[in-house]
């Protein structure tokens, strides 16, 4: 396994359901208080640590009496409103031998989509985290199930939100804690992947689902989380959270995992605001000639190089871009109105203009409002 840097200056910290409790509602306080300590440790050496804690719900199912994750919204709300309390007060237990408190942040997609709320959570992470204390981070399904969940616009599994906060405080590394011991090779050797360079579609096709009743996704969930932090600049880790010492073996190198390695390419924090928090309105068909202008050029949208578009959108909307094949490439604000799309694709910048003269900005998608994915 690829050795990191000793003393990361940030880490985030994804522990799965499956590792904090030995069964439906019923937690493993040891195992968190193992945790804790290697939190701990890593903190009292300067580094700063967000966790980020699943298991609300499971701890909610068994105080209710459930043995199966209900299917009906509001039961899963009111499991996720019972847990959430109980998570919060064993996560506080386990730390208190350290002297270190905890802080509970509830996070829906709608907070990190609005650029104000985005900033506020920023803040609200550094100030916490300034003061001592360790955030703990978890979906606010209570709320969210309902109004985001079923309509494909929530985070969808925690592994996605561990991946959006490194990401937000621009984290070192992200450790995802959970049964699995890290991506396994079940189509070959059987063993351990140690080191994935670049998620391709033969990597991908070695994820699995999950069948826990109380978990949300598998490793698929795993590595779409991956794909985000790496982009990011962010190092992954996914291993077992069963393994002993587990935080401190991955950072220095030694523990049984895999390892994502980060790419090479860091987004400045706006692009990537607008790269991974963002739900796009629609989406707007480039021609090839456009697609090394943006890829490779590194230059605006320009109408010349528009083919059409899909879905309803307002100028200043986040927008996908996508190439003659339908692969997505790009994400970014839009600058004209998908009415409007349809009487300027193809045309030259001069066109444009005599068409909008009024117009700041001629560009479709400007490249500072323009993120490559």
């Amino acid at each position: 396994m690829l050795t990191p840097r000793k003393t990361p200056g940030k880490v985030i910290v994804k522990l799965g359901t499956g590792v904090l409790t030995s069964g439906v509602g019923k937690l493993n306080t040891a195992r968190i208080a193992e945790v804790c300590a290697q939190i701990a440790a890593l903190k009292a050496n300067g580094t700063e640590v967000i966790v980020v804690s699943s298991g609300a719900v499971g701890l909610g199912m068994g105080r209710l009496g459930l043995k199966k994750r209900p299917s009906e919204t509001a039961l899963k709300q009111a499991c996720a409103a019972v847990g959430q309390s109980l998570l919060m007060q064993t996560w506080q237990a386990g730390f208190e031998p350290h002297g270190i408190t905890v802080a509970q942040v509830l996070l829906t997609h709608e907070d990190l989509m609005a650029r104000a709320r985005y900033l506020g959570v920023k803040e609200t992470l550094a100030r916490v985290i300034g003061y001592g204390a360790v955030p703990v981070i978890n979906e606010n399904d209570a709320v969210s199930a309902a109004e985001i969940k079923e309509v494909g616009r929530g985070f969808g599994d925690n592994d996605t939100l561990s991946a959006m906060v490194a990401s937000l405080v621009g984290a070192q590394f992200l450790l995802i804690l959970s049964t699995a011991p890290g991506l396994v090779d079940m189509e070959g050797t059987g063993k351990i992947v140690p080191v994935v360079e670049k998620i391709t579609p033969d990597i991908e096709a070695l994820a699995g689902g999950t069948t826990s009743e109380t978990a949300v996704g598998g490793m698929v969930s795993k590595l779409s989380a991956a794909k985000i932090a790496t982009k990011s600049g962010c190092g992954v880790f996914i291993a077992s959270g069963a393994e002993p010492d587990i935080i401190p073996r991955l950072l220095g190198g030694t523990g049984p995992g895999t390892f994502f390695v980060p790419s090479g390419l860091h987004l400045e924090a706006k692009k990537r605001w607008l790269a991974y928090f963002q739900r796009p309105s629609g989406t707007i068909s480039i021609n090839l000639c456009a697609v090394p202008v943006l890829l490779e050029q590194g230059r605006s949208l320009l109408a010349v190089g528009v083919t059409g578009t899909k879905g309803e959108f307002a100028a200043g909307d986040v927008v996908d871009i996508a190439g003659p094949d339908g692969a997505v490439i790009a994400r970014g604000k839009s600058s004209f109105a998908s009415k409007e799309m349809a009487a300027i694709a193809g045309l030259k910048g001069e066109q444009v203009r005599a068409l909008h003269p009024s117009r700041k900005r001629i560009e479709v998608v400007h490249r500072s409002d323009l993120a490559l994915l």
